[in-house]
């Protein structure tokens, strides 16, 4: 549901613009309340995604689950109603509501993911939807986009890497049986893997300590953009990832040191950096490393009450930060700017949003009645009784109240510079567009009230603390697997966590009084590099790494590209030799078509090594590939040897569209590079020779093909058992060659565009002046009627082979390969280059056919799994989307033969793009009539 309002969230966009965000609020916050109160706790569904690794699309609203939802639900619909009033009047925000609502989605699968490939998904997803957010700021976002791209995918390969581990040692993808497997207890060493790799995955998404560094980056990006990501969704996504695995990894050691050490840094650091800053937002950016420090360093602790904690503070988090980013952006829009310095009294000309602001600060301060107060009491609490050496309690605590000192000071800061004076600030800003009051209004309710709305729930809970204390207590009991008695009211006694409430306030306040010499003391860099220079400086010598790789097969030399290829096939065939069991027989008696096959492949290969003319050795190539075609059909294997049949013709055809530019004759080399040449095709020859040998003499049918023989037509209502593994069974696999093919036929326009090609060579020709050889046009006259017959009968044949490849040989690529003979005959028949030039669209054949494909595995999910056919019957005649599917292969495989073919063969057109060619010659043959009359064609 979520990503179907994420799909019509373009199109609502278009219809009404910037109000678009009113529907999709009240779609987004209808689903929060429809999951919420008809939803069952603990509900679990499942559907069939890879049913051969044991993946599902499986989803569970567990407790925890269920409060993240609210959270990525609840204020994601706050945002969309801010966002309505927030953007402008124009158009063009399609974009925008598309990708904030595919986040949501993103979140809410993640949240929701009892399946790690699932997780993982929905991980990336949310990581690509921030990358094209930030983007969404114009130039000034492409920096920052990519550096928080390149952060948070160093965090998702932790993660792959995690969830390849734990589905290899405990035979399952389902998390929850994951998290609930002995092995954690019974092997200390990979529970401490999997607890530093997953620690290092939130750490990335949660901006900890030392990879903060994105989120103040971040900050380029739109407000409501920030009010999302920083508040509910992106950040929180590593916090939700800490608290699902602390089932599991709670009293691993290394996990407590890592989030302790890390969190308590990032939240001491944040806490001193946001002091520093003038400018509203970066305050705010720098508060929420801060506040994520806290909850990290909590969920570390690994308590059932630090659970409660983490939790309570996540919500309250949710609540005061989307609020204060929001009431950045009616600041920035009623006034022109978010410096501090530039600001005017504001609390004097927009009253609502200075008690608004001031709730939302005073929970981030931690004070009473706010939940941001309970919250913080709960953490100091869970603190002081951590576990471990008598002093790692007081120490704990002694961090938290210094770094909760920082955090009353700079919510005070926020406040008091925003909307009452904080006079010379640490680091001016700059000059605001507005600077009198006189031109200043009040933000108009249906853009005051969304921001103000989540300040406001900060206080009712606050004062209401029991009404989340069962969804509270649920959910740390999720996530830790033990209870705990939660108490969220105000009052719990003189306790000691009360003391340490009192400690900050008084020194917070002291810091607030003594601000102006605090200001000056932090006008300096606090550290000598900054987290940008540092992402910066690693992509580059990640890049530079990258470049002398690539050295190494950087060069027009194919012998550089071959022999890595060749090495690995000896070693394959190697090791396929020495491991296939049982030994091959040879069969009896030897046919008399054996040795046909034999001698033309021998005789073809003799003619090719000695040959010196590159078309001869073309030729007898051309022998060998047909003689190979022979050898399928003689074995039965009509599909394989009609592929080889067709795929040499149109391999002639082009290889011979390429001669045209090159030498008539090889080069000459060195003894020594001939003698070293035939050394290794005598190695590699041997090796492929043993290869088939030990292939081809197995007498036994495998299982895997036994069950195909045996089921195909049950499992796919065809009797082409090759087809049906390519579209049925296989189809994968298909697809992705698929798209390797259609990415190599742009990769050949492509290489053709950026590179003149050779010129074509000129060959004489000792022919009369009057001969007809000097006529294109009479030339092609045989060619030209030959084609007129049969290239609509090819047409015909072509998708003849396509219709019927279920049930015989044929299907979308051999079909393909006769529709490119077809386009190969129709290019020689043409008098000119110009003439031949192919007008279809062969870019988009390609496209057509990957999106076909696409598609067709979409509609799978009909039947419960991606590329799963489907199937119907028009009376008698059996219909399956795995035709379908054959049409984008046949659609692809001929756009790819139609790009090779124009880009070859025609007339040396890349003038028309680089605008560098030279002609190379007239497209008609010219004559020498004093030099014995020939022709230079």
């Amino acid at each position: 549901m979520a990503f179907g309002i994420a799909a019509i969230s373009p199109l609502l966009a278009r219809v009404m613009g910037r109000d678009a965000g009113w529907p999709l609020a009240a779609m987004l916050g209808g689903l929060a309340l429809y999951i919420w109160f008809a939803v069952p706790v603990d509900t679990v569904s499942t559907t069939p995604w890879m049913p051969a690794l044991g993946v599902e699309l499986r989803l569970s609203l567990d407790p925890l689950a269920r409060v993240f939802t609210m959270i990525v639900l609840g204020i994601g619909a706050i945002v969309m109603a801010y966002s309505s009033r927030y953007l402008g009047r124009g158009g063009g925000h399609g974009g925008y509501y598309g990708l904030m609502t595919l986040f949501a989605a993103s979140m809410l699968g993640l949240v929701l993911a009892d399946d790690v490939v699932l997780l993982f998904v929905a991980w990336e997803f949310t990581t690509l939807c921030s990358f094209f957010l930030i983007t969404l700021a114009g130039p000034k976002g492409t920096q920052p986009a990519v550096r928080t791209l390149l952060v948070t995918v160093a965090g998702g390969l932790c993660l792959l890497t995690a969830a390849a581990l734990m589905v290899v040692r405990t035979g399952t993808t389902v998390l929850s049986d994951i998290l609930t497997d002995p092995v954690w207890s019974a092997d200390p060493g990979f529970a401490a893997v999997i607890a530093v790799l997953i620690a290092m995955a939130a750490f990335t998404k949660s901006a900890q300590f030392p990879f903060q560094a994105w989120l103040p980056d971040a900050m380029v990006a739109a407000t409501p953009v920030s009010a999302y990501l920083h508040a509910a969704a992106m950040v929180k996504a590593g916090i939700y990832l800490l608290l699902r695995f602390s089932e599991a990894l709670h009293d691993v050691p290394v996990w407590n040191l890592l989030l302790i050490t890390c969190g308590m840094t990032t939240a001491v650091l944040g806490a001193v950096f946001a002091m520093q800053r003038d400018d509203l937002k970066e305050l705010l950016a720098y508060s929420t490393i801060s506040q994520l420090g806290f909850l990290v360093a909590t969920i570390g602790v690994g308590t059932p009450a630090a659970m409660v904690a983490a939790i309570v503070h996540t919500i309250a988090h949710a609540l005061f930060k989307s609020s204060l980013f929001m009431f950045v952006g009616v600041v920035d829009q009623q006034t022109g700017t978010r410096a501090m310095s530039g600001l005017p009294r504001l609390y004097r000309i927009m009253p609502g949003t200075a008690i608004g602001v001031g709730l939302a600060a005073a929970s981030m301060a931690g004070l009473p009645p706010l939940l941001g107060f309970v919250s913080k009491e709960w953490m100091f609490k869970s603190m002081l009784d951590a576990p471990g050496a008598a002093w790692t309690g007081p120490a704990l605590g002694a961090l938290a109240v210094f770094a909760a000192t920082f955090t009353f000071a700079y919510s005070a800061r926020f406040l008091l510079g925003g909307f009452v004076t904080h006079g010379p600030p640490a680091r001016p800003g700059p000059e605001p567009v507005h600077s009198t009051p006189e031109t200043i209004e009040a933000p108009h309710a249906s853009f005051f009230l969304p921001a103000a709305l989540p300040a406001v729930l900060g206080l009712v809970l606050g004062l209401t603390g029991f009404l989340l204390e069962p969804a509270v207590a649920a959910a740390a009991r999720a996530s830790i697997g033990e209870g705990y008695e939660t108490d969220l009211g105000l009052w719990h006694g003189f306790a000691p966590e009360l003391f340490m409430s009192m400690v900050v306030i008084t020194f917070g306040i002291v810091l607030v009084l003594v601000r102006h010499p605090v200001d000056r003391f932090l006008d300096r860099e606090l550290a000598p590099i900054t987290g940008v220079a540092t992402v910066d400086a690693l992509r580059r010598w990640v890049i530079a790494g990258g470049a002398r790789v690539g050295d190494v097969t950087r060069t027009d030399r194919i012998s550089r590209h071959v022999w890595a290829v060749l090495l690995v096939l000896v070693a394959l065939a190697a090791v396929g030799v020495a491991t296939v069991r049982p030994d091959p027989e040879v069969g009896s008696p030897v046919r008399v078509e054996d040795w046909i096959v034999v001698v033309l492949l021998v005789v073809g290969t003799a003619a090719m090594v000695v040959s010196r003319s590159r078309l001869g050795a073309v030729a007898n190539v051309g022998i060998v590939g047909f003689a190979m075609a022979l050898w399928f059909f003689t074995l039965g294997a009509v599909d394989v040897a009609l592929t080889q049949l067709l795929v040499e013709v149109l391999t002639v055809v082009v290889i011979v569209l390429v001669l045209q530019r090159l030498p008539r004759a090889f080069h000459t080399v060195s003894r020594s590079r001939t003698l070293l040449s035939a050394a290794i095709a005598i190695v590699v020859g041997l090796a492929s020779g043993a290869a088939v040998w030990a292939m081809t003499g197995r007498r036994e049918l495998s299982d895997v093909g036994r069950y195909f023989l045996d089921n195909a037509e049950e499992d796919t209502g065809g009797i082409n058992v090759v087809n049906t593994v390519l579209v049925d069974y296989r189809a994968l696999d298909t697809l992705g060659e698929l798209t390797v093919l259609g990415v190599a036929g742009l990769a050949v326009i492509l290489a053709l565009h950026a590179r003149r090609a050779l010129p074509r060579r000129e060959v004489p020709l000792a022919v009369p002046a009057d001969s007809p050889l000097l006529s294109a046009g009479d030339n092609g006259v045989f060619l030209r009627t030959f084609a007129r017959i049969l290239g609509p009968l090819i047409v015909l044949l072509s998708l003849y082979f396509l219709v019927r490849g279920h049930n015989a040989p044929g299907g979308g690529f051999n079909s393909a390969l006769i529709g490119g003979a077809g386009i190969a005959i129709y290019y020689l028949r043409a008098p000119s280059d110009e003439a031949a030039r192919i007008r279809v669209p062969y870019v988009a054949v390609i496209a057509a056919g990957v999106i076909i494909g696409v598609v067709t595995g979409l509609a799978g999910f009909v039947d419960g799994s991606f590329l799963l056919p489907l199937h119907a019957y028009l009376g008698d005649v059996h219909l399956t989307t795995a035709l379908v599917f054959d049409v984008g292969v046949y659609l692809a495989v001929l756009g790819v033969i139609m790009a090779a073919i124009d880009k070859l063969g025609g007339d040396d057109r890349s003038d028309e793009t680089t605008g560098d060619s030279e002609p190379t010659g007239d497209d008609q043959p010219t004559v020498d009539t004093a030099d014995n009359r020939e022709v230079q064609a």
